[in-house]
């Protein structure tokens, strides 16, 4: 409890943790958006694909469940600033399997609605393109 409570107060001061890993981390920041700008492409946000950004947010990059929500509002702010191509450009670089995770986390939240949406299509398949990856990789599970 008292621990809790230090947190709450520090979060007061450092701002909230998850937002501060979002922010700190350039790469992640990109992913996100990237994630978000999927969830957003079919002009519809439905909560299956709000479930499975979450599920993401909290088991592959480690932000907690209580941060999300400040996340999501640090990427609004943060995302005028930055287009689909700047978020894509912090991927050129990173070997080739941190690029096929941001391809299949991508691929996830288009399948999360059970509808593939054109416009997502599109968007998942010129983000394989920059990343000069093959729609195989996306599929193919992880070994």
């Amino acid at each position: 409890m008292a621990f809790a409570l230090l947190d709450q107060i520090r979060s007061i001061f450092d701002g909230d943790p998850g937002v501060r890993k979002v922010a700190d981390d350039p790469v992640l920041s990109a992913e996100l958006l990237m994630l978000f700008r999927m969830i957003l492409a079919d002009g519809t946000v439905s909560e299956s694909e709000m479930v499975a950004f979450r599920r993401i947010c909290r088991e592959a990059f480690g932000i907690p469940e209580s941060s999300i929500d400040s996340v999501i509002e640090y990427l609004n702010e943060f995302g005028y600033e930055t287009n689909g191509s700047q978020a894509i450009a912090e991927f050129r670089d990173l070997d080739i399997e941190r690029r096929k995770l941001l391809a299949r986390h991508m691929a996830e939240i288009a399948k999360a609605d059970s509808q593939l949406a054109e416009t997502e299509v599109r968007l998942l398949r010129r983000t394989l393109d920059l990343l000069d990856i093959s729609p195989v990789d996306v599929v193919k599970p992880e070994e």
